[in-house]
């Protein structure tokens, strides 16, 4: 079986791909696959599930759960049991390279530790393995408590990883007109993120596109101020100021 949760949640097994309908069911299995081979206390499962609004009934609502995805798993992979109970909790022991998102994460920690030793090779085929499991964001459809929330916000961070060393790898090579797009998407995104901005005002600089630089840094100095009644950092206002005073800045 191949567990997708990048996206829309699937399970892929030999008859195909099945879709939960069940949401609670949807999240204990989300939450356990996230953290595959990790036991996750009933607690936690508890606390994704219900959140203030926990029933009475909690624990035996969570053991019927437990129950019949162990059913569905049981007749997917001809008996076998893949969701374990452990002392504290539940866990579901499947090979890490079955569930997408956790792929995901090892492959993005694998391109920024060869961006580091400066193998651009591996970076690329990290990355185009990132592309490739990459359907959207975590759990596409989902309602999702406190714990699955706090992994949402990690995945973005993840991902946004992954785009900059994609960002960095395509301007090494030169790519700089095909990054504007993607470039203003992702500040659209993060207009927070000074780092993106200041990639899309190099990168439209590269591309004789001054006065579009200039726009992009007054955005950038307006969502600032605006938003947290501070400055574009030194380096930003530096290059700022290159742009105004020359015809081409080579970066």
């Amino acid at each position: 079986m191949r567990f997708k949760l990048l996206g829309q949640f699937e399970i892929v097994a030999d008859e195909g791909p099945i879709l939960l309908t069940q949401s609670k069911i949807s999240q204990l299995l989300g939450l356990l696959l996230i953290q595959n081979g990790e036991t996750v206390s009933v607690d936690s499962l508890i606390e994704e599930l219900w959140g203030e609004d926990m029933p009475r009934s909690a624990l035996t609502t969570l053991q019927t759960y437990v129950y019949h995805a162990r059913k569905m798993f049981a007749a997917l992979s001809g008996g076998k049991d893949i969701l374990v109970t452990r002392p504290s909790g539940y866990a579901i022991e499947v090979a890490d390279e079955s569930v997408d998102v956790r792929a995901y994460i090892a492959h993005v920690d694998k391109a920024t530790k060869a961006y580091a030793l400066g193998d651009l090779e591996s970076v690329i085929d990290h990355l185009d393995i990132t592309r490739k499991l990459w359907r959207g964001p975590f759990l596409v459809g989902i309602p999702k408590g406190q714990v699955l929330d706090a992994y949402v916000t990690y995945l973005k961070e993840v991902r946004l990883t992954a785009l900059e060393l994609d960002i960095e790898i395509k301007q090494r090579t030169g790519n700089y007109r095909g990054l504007i797009p993607q470039l203003r998407l992702l500040v659209a995104e993060n207009p927070l993120n000074e780092n993106l901005h200041a990639q899309l005002i190099k990168v439209l600089h590269k591309c004789g596109r001054r006065a579009e630089a200039l726009a992009a840094y007054r955005d950038l100095w307006q969502v600032l101020d605006a938003e947290l009644g501070v400055r574009p950092t030194s380096e930003l206002q530096s290059i700022q100021q290159e742009l105004l005073t020359e015809d081409r800045v080579a970066y």
